[in-house]
């Protein structure tokens, strides 16, 4: 970076020389980029002293990304100019590069960087590059991580997905649009950074935290993306873990294929998810999910369905049908709800009044079950 801009000085000085005139041959043979940005260096460099230094970083860079280099790569010829440490980190994988002028790897623990720079790709910023310049910030600092930052999302597109969370809620909606045809569908995905080769699973999600924090979570490992679609989140993903989502998440989790299909059952399965049961995998609602296709007009009309919703007026009697339809067993209700047995059954014995139903009776118990779930559904 001195040579830089001691070059860029000594410029200012030099008077300037004329151009010869190009040949012919030259007219019919353009001379190459590089050869061009020198050329505009040494015109501009007369007019401002920095002007110099700021091109041939340009074309430093442009050089660097016309030869594909990798990121250690990147930060390494920027220590090199910068002639200080030079960093580079990416938010989704939490990868950290710290380079020494010499080549090496940084020591740690590093000091406040004098200059930063956000990298940015779709709109998303997803890392970061910096200086750590012992004295006072170059003048041209900015002009070098402005470029490094360039470089560094330029790498991360060309080497794989890119390393961002959230995508574009259009191109989600195109990826799980029973609408799209399988080629704009096809085409969404590979968008989307997701292989051809491998399912994707769609997850509905309803919580306050932030989307890309909680797709993190459910797939911590790469493809994954997310949208906010209407009053839902959507992500996409070719693996989940729910069991690491936080408490007050609520996810419907479809099955792996067609991301349309996986969609539609993610929906579902959110539907059926409870304070008790934040987290539903589609294919464990088996015959249940046809509850969800019942017209809600239907489900009200229904004496069961109606009798709950009479029931839910009263939450304490509202909660110990609910306890007690989980676990089918008086003494385990009992002791979720903190209550002694014997208080649970004088309950029970009028909520199977008010219901009009014998909860005693294994058919009495899938009733009970069956219309507390309908009427659950009735909200969503």
């Amino acid at each position: 970076m001195t040579a830089i801009l001691t070059a860029a000085r000594r410029r200012v000085t030099r008077r300037p020389s004329r151009v010869p005139p190009r040949s012919r041959t030259d007219r019919r043979a353009p001379s190459s980029y590089p050869a061009a940005m020198e050329a505009l260096a040494v015109r501009l460099s007369g007019l401002d002293p920095y002007v110099d230094g700021a091109i041939r970083i340009v074309a430093f860079y442009d050089t660097l990304m016309r030869r594909r280099v990798d990121l250690p790569a990147l930060a390494r010829a920027s220590a090199g100019l910068a002639e200080c440490v030079a960093g580079v980190r990416l938010h989704g994988t939490a990868r950290e590069i710290r380079i020494s002028p010499d080549g090496r790897e940084a020591p740690a623990p590093p000091p406040p960087a004098s200059t930063t720079t956000p990298v940015t790709l779709d709109e998303e910023e997803i890392g970061a590059v910096w200086l750590e310049r012992p004295g006072p910030p170059n003048p041209l600092d900015d002009v070098l991580l402005e470029r490094l930052a360039i470089a560094v999302a330029a790498t991360l597109e060309r080497y794989g997905p890119a390393r961002t969370t959230m995508a574009d809620p259009a191109l989600v909606e195109l990826a799980i649009s029973s609408d799209s045809d399988e080629a704009a569908r096809a085409r969404a995905l590979r968008l989307l950074g997701f292989p051809g080769d491998l399912p994707v699973h769609a997850v509905a999600v309803r919580s306050r935290l932030p989307l890309d924090q909680i797709a993190g979570l459910i797939c911590p490992a790469r493809p994954v993306k997310a949208a906010p679609l209407a009053d839902v989140g959507a992500v996409l993903a070719t693996t989940t873990d729910p069991a690491r989502l936080p408490a007050g998440v609520r996810a419907g989790v479809g099955a792996p294929g067609s991301p349309d299909r996986s969609w539609r059952q993610a929906r579902t399965a959110l539907r059926f998810t409870t304070p008790r049961e934040p987290v539903v995998h589609y294919t464990g609602l088996g015959a249940l999910a046809l509850l969800a296709e019942i017209p809600r007009d239907v489900s009200r009309g229904n004496a069961d369905v109606a009798a709950v919703a009479r029931l839910a007026a009263h939450p304490d009697d509202l909660e110990t049908l609910d306890t007690y339809c989980a676990t089918g067993s008086l003494r385990r209700a009992a002791d979720l709800l903190h209550l002694h047995h014997s208080s649970v059954a004088r309950r029970l014995e009028q909520i199977a009044r008010t219901l009009g139903i014998d909860l005693t009776e294994p058919a009495g118990l899938t009733r009970a079950r069956l219309a507390l779930t309908a009427w659950r559904l009735l909200d969503d």
